[in-house]
């Protein structure tokens, strides 16, 4: 199941954390780029100091215990989020507070 899931992913090159079982460590904003038999290539960037280093790691899929994703993020404050013309309007997000000024 897990081997199915992980190869869906990689097919559609979206960002992902993973967390290594055996290191017990999470890669945060990595992209599965390949599996081949029980390994799977990931490739993510780090942020240490003044340096950002690019990465290709392979692991066992035996020691990857979560895959997580970011679905959507909305921007916090007073900020009015970012509608696309074509979003079914059944989809889009609406004001459920009444204004102030209204009667």
């Amino acid at each position: 199941m897990l081997h199915r899931k992980i190869y869906q992913l990689c097919c559609d090159g979206r960002e992902v954390c993973v967390f290594l079982r055996d290191q017990q460590r999470w890669i945060e904003r990595a992209r599965i780029i390949d599996i081949e038999g029980d390994l799977v290539t990931l490739r993510y960037e780090t942020d240490e100091e003044d340096e950002i280093s690019s990465w290709e790691e392979m692991v066992r899929l035996e020691s990857i215990g979560a895959v997580s994703q970011k679905l959507a993020s909305v921007p916090k404050g007073n900020v009015e989020p970012l509608v696309s013309d074509d979003c079914p309007e059944a989809e889009q997000i609406r004001n459920h507070y009444p204004d102030a000024n209204s009667d």
